[in-house]
C-alpha cells in the first residue's frame, strides 16, 4: 500500500499507537496470555528487534496448553509458519479481499525487507461489520436456569437471575444469542425458581431465533440431576451452560476439539493466574530449607460452567436424584472415557452470578 508523504506521517502515528501489540519472540506463553487479557485482544504481533516475525493468536496458546507445554516456555516454539500477511505494494482492495477471505482480526503489512509498515484491524477496514465466519453447528443447548440466585439477593427476590438485565438484554438472552450466532437455536431450559416468570417472559418476547423447551425439577437436583428429564430428547452432542456466565470464544473450535479427541465430555476452562506477593519457602525433614521462590505465580484452570457432552451421557444421570455435573465427569473419567478440557483466556470468561462481577457488566 503506497501512501503520500502526508499520509505516511499519519500512518507512522497510527503505528506508534499500535506498538502496544508488539511482543518479543522470547516472551513466555504466560506473559503473552497476560498481555492479551490486558489489551482485550486475541492476537499479538511478534517481533525480533525491528523485524516482523509473525503473529500469535489465542488459538496458538490454547493448543500449547492442551499439549501441556510449560507456560514459561517461549512463544517462539508455538508460532505458526503459515500466516496471512500483506505486502506494502498491495492495493487497499487487495488487502481488503485478503482480510475478508481469512476473516482475520489483524492484518500485518510488511515490506520486502521484513519491516512492519502498518497494522490494519478489521474495524479499520470494515467498521463494526461482523467478522465472524458463518457457522451452523445446529447443536442443542441446555441452560441451567433453575437456581435461586442467592448471591444476587435482594434483586433476585423480585426477578429470577436469568432475567436480570445487562445492557439492553437479559442475562439469559445474552447467553442464548452467543449460541444463535453459530447456528444453535434449540434450547432446553432447566427451570425451578420463578419458572412461571421465565416462561411468561419468553412467551411475550416471541423471538424467532429461539426454539425453547422447558423441563422443571420438583425439588433441587444439583447442577446436572434435572437433565434426566430430557434423556430421550437429545440425540446429538449438546452444550450445557450455567445461566450466569458469559463466554467469549469461538464455539466451533470447542466442538472441533471435542470431536477430534473423541471426548465424551469437554469442560471449558479459564486460565487463572495468581501472583503471590511474598517469597515462599519449602522445607524438608527437621525444618531444613529445601527451596525458596521469590513471589511465585500460581496457574490454575478454572471450571467456567460450560460443557459439551455426547448424548449418551444423559443416560448416566440417575432419575430424580440430586446429582452434580462434577459427579458425572468423575464417573465418566473413572470408566476410562475421554474427558477433555478446552482452555480459554481469563478475560474471555465472566462469572456474573455475584454483585461485584454483575456490577462490572452494568458499567461497561
Amino acid at each position: 500500500m503506497i501512501f503520500s508523504e502526508e499520509k505516511t506521517k499519519t500512518q507512522n502515528k497510527i503505528m506508534d499507537s499500535k506498538k502496544k501489540l508488539f511482543i518479543d519472540k522470547k516472551t513466555t506463553i504466560l506473559q503473552a496470555l497476560e498481555k492479551m487479557d490486558m489489551l482485550k485482544r486475541k492476537l499479538l504481533i511478534v517481533m525480533e528487534e525491528n523485524l516482523f516475525v509473525g503473529v500469535l493468536s489465542i488459538g496458538d496458546i490454547q493448543r500449547a496448553i492442551i499439549k501441556k507445554l510449560p507456560l514459561d516456555s517461549s512463544i517462539e516454539g508455538i508460532l505458526r509458519t503459515e500466516i496471512t500477511i500483506c505486502s506494502d505494494t498491495e492495493s487497499e482492495q487487495e488487502v481488503k479481499e485478503k482480510m475478508l477471505s481469512s476473516r482475520t482480526e489483524v492484518m500485518p503489512i510488511v515490506n520486502n525487507e521484513g519491516l512492519l509498515t502498518n497494522i490494519l484491524f478489521w474495524e479499520d477496514i470494515f467498521g463494526l461489520t461482523r467478522r465472524k465466519k458463518e457457522v451452523k453447528l445446529n447443536l442443542p443447548v441446555i441452560i441451567m436456569a433453575g437456581g435461586k440466585g442467592t448471591r444476587l439477593r435482594p434483586l433476585t427476590h423480585v426477578f429470577p437471575k436469568p432475567l436480570l438485565p445487562i445492557n439492553e438484554k437479559t442475562i439469559i438472552e445474552d447467553i442464548m444469542d452467543r449460541f444463535v450466532d453459530v447456528g444453535c437455536n434449540k434450547f432446553f431450559l432447566s427451570v425451578n425458581y420463578k419458572a412461571k416468570t421465565i416462561k411468561s417472559y419468553f412467551k411475550d418476547l416471541d423471538n424467532k431465533d429461539y426454539d425453547i423447551s422447558y423441563f422443571q425439577e420438583d425439588k433441587p437436583l444439583g447442577t446436572a440431576g434435572s437433565m434426566f428429564l430430557i434423556k430421550d430428547d437429545i440425540s446429538t452432542p449438546f452444550f450445557v451452560s450455567n445461566c450466569d456466565i458469559l463466554i467469549d470464544q469461538d464455539l466451533e473450535e470447542i466442538y472441533e476439539y471435542h470431536k477430534k479427541n473423541n471426548n465424551k465430555i469437554t469442560i471449558v476452562s479459564a486460565i487463572k493466574n495468581y501472583k503471590i506477593p511474598y517469597g515462599t519457602i519449602e522445607t524438608g525433614e527437621n525444618g531444613l530449607l529445601s527451596h525458596m521462590d521469590e513471589k511465585p505465580e500460581l496457574i490454575f484452570q478454572i471450571n467456567t460452567g460450560m460443557y459439551l457432552l455426547e448424548p449418551d451421557m444423559l443416560k448416566k444421570i440417575p432419575d430424580n436424584t440430586f446429582y452434580h455435573i462434577t459427579e458425572l465427569i468423575e464417573n465418566v473419567k473413572d470408566c476410562g472415557q475421554n474427558v477433555g478440557v478446552f482452555p480459554i483466556a481469563e478475560n474471555s470468561w465472566q462469572d456474573i452470578g455475584n454483585w461485584e462481577d454483575y456490577g462490572k457488566i452494568l458499567v461497561r
